[in-house]
């Protein structure tokens, strides 16, 4: 969740504060994304084992955004 209010982390802000913060080092960027990734699936599985999150939309709400543009 978003520090303010209840919107899936990361939103618009957050994705503007990390390309900021990362914008020299895409690779660090995503390593971060994908350990966020991990903990993130890891508490949702655990919190609600049998109806667990889509992989795909974990992967396209946490790293699939960070992607260069120029990437399909």
């Amino acid at each position: 969740m978003a520090r303010v209010g209840a919107a899936p982390w990361p939103g618009p802000v957050a994705r503007l504060t990390l390309r900021q913060e990362y914008t020299h080092d895409r690779i660090g960027l995503s390593i971060y994304l994908c350990t966020v990734l991990h903990e993130a699936a890891a508490d949702l599985y655990r919190l609600n084992p049998h109806d667990g999150p889509d992989p795909a939309a974990l992967f396209a709400r946490f790293v699939g955004w960070a992607r260069p543009r120029h990437l399909p």
